[in-house]
């Protein structure tokens, strides 16, 4: 039997989408995961295997914890201060930028000074000056005084010997207060360091002008560094001088201790709050500003904790295995933070709850 063109044009026609719609079932099976080899659900081999007895049991105990309460909290320097001038005078040198360490008595600043200098010169000769008429004027007024014992003077000019000698010696009193003014202001421009310390920023350069009280530098003693924060009120009436709290250091990963050492005894009107100040032994790392954390103990909570071997993962998820009644069982898990090996549990146990080890 033969078949014409327009019959196998009709059979291609029905077998092409055929074949089509099979090959796609077929991946979309395949997909499925129908040609993979089922597990029927149930537990893992290796625990579900395990006889309870040959496992390693440990029994959930609650606890009573310290809570923590974190408050926000930053580095401050005890000892700080701002170099600034005195007087008005051009800056001729500058020794110390950002960072560098000085040391009390170094010197920082040096101002302009010449005509400075050329006061206390002319202060100093004034001194001479009026030293000599004070010498002058004194044997006049013991020769007036030796005169008279004879009655060559008469009493008027004695008295008049003795009045120029003491305005003259007034006016020397006068003259050296003047000497020791112009030597003072001299040293007003030389600006040294009056601690040990280190220098955080520096206002001017060589040839600025110096104002009085506008700042050049600022340094602090990186020894005198301490934590600053404003507790809540409820908060802060719990805590007492040289009571230690644990204070957090997120940007060098640390938690070191402190001791209160200051706590304001006024409450900041706007928060509600009081500033409590922790002091801090030296950390190299540690610097003016740095954001820390206060835990300020805050009362107490039964808390469970199991160890972190106990734990079993499935991507995110946490579970551990149980003993319930004789029988394994598997549940899921909310976990806390994890300190020195153990884990604390946020829901899923409770206490007397029997935890096998995998």
């Amino acid at each position: 039997m033969t078949h014409t063109k327009a019959d196998k044009s009709t059979i291609q026609k029905i077998l092409i989408p055929v074949i089509a719609v099979t090959i796609l079932l077929l991946m979309v099976a395949w997909l499925a995961g129908s040609f993979n080899e089922k597990v029927s659900p149930g537990l893992n081999n290796k625990i579900s295997a395990a006889k309870i007895e040959q496992q390693k049991i440990y029994t959930l105990v609650a606890s009573k914890n310290t809570i923590f309460e974190p408050v926000a909290a930053s580095l401050e320097a005890k000892q700080a201060t701002i170099i600034s001038a005195r007087i008005l005078a051009r800056i001729e040198k500058i020794n110390s930028r950002a960072g560098d360490l000085v040391k009390k008595g170094d010197l920082l600043i040096q101002l302009e000074q010449n005509d400075l200098q050329s006061q206390v010169l002319q202060a100093k000769q004034t001194v001479n000056a009026m030293q000599a008429r004070v010498k002058e004027a004194k044997q006049n007024f013991d020769r007036a005084v030796e005169l008279f014992k004879t009655k060559l003077v008469s009493e008027f000019e004695l008295d008049k010997n003795r009045a120029s000698y003491q305005t003259i010696h007034a006016e020397l009193t006068a003259a050296q207060q003047a000497f020791s003014q112009a030597q003072t202001t001299l040293s007003y421009a030389t600006l040294i360091a009056p601690i040990d310390g280190r220098i955080v920023d520096r206002f001017a350069e060589p040839g600025d002008t110096a104002q009085p009280g506008v700042k050049l530098l600022s340094l602090y003693n990186p020894l005198s560094l301490r934590v600053e924060a404003q507790v809540r009120e409820q908060l802060a009436l719990t805590l007492s001088n040289g009571q230690e709290i644990e204070i957090e250091l997120p940007s060098v990963n640390k938690t070191i201790m402190g001791e209160i050492e200051e706590i304001v005894p006024a409450a900041n009107t706007g928060s509600r709050s009081f500033l409590i100040k922790a002091r801090i032994t030296y950390h190299e790392n540690l610097l003016p500003g740095m954001y820390a954390r206060m835990l300020i103990p805050a009362g107490e909570q039964i808390q469970l904790t199991i160890p972190a071997i106990n734990v079993a993962h499935v991507g995110q998820l946490d579970f551990v295995w149980l003993n319930v009644d004789g029988k394994i069982q598997r549940r899921f898990v909310r976990l806390g933070k994890e300190k020195n090996g153990r884990v604390t549990v946020i829901s899923g146990l409770m206490a007397g709850d029997e935890i096998i080890t995998p």
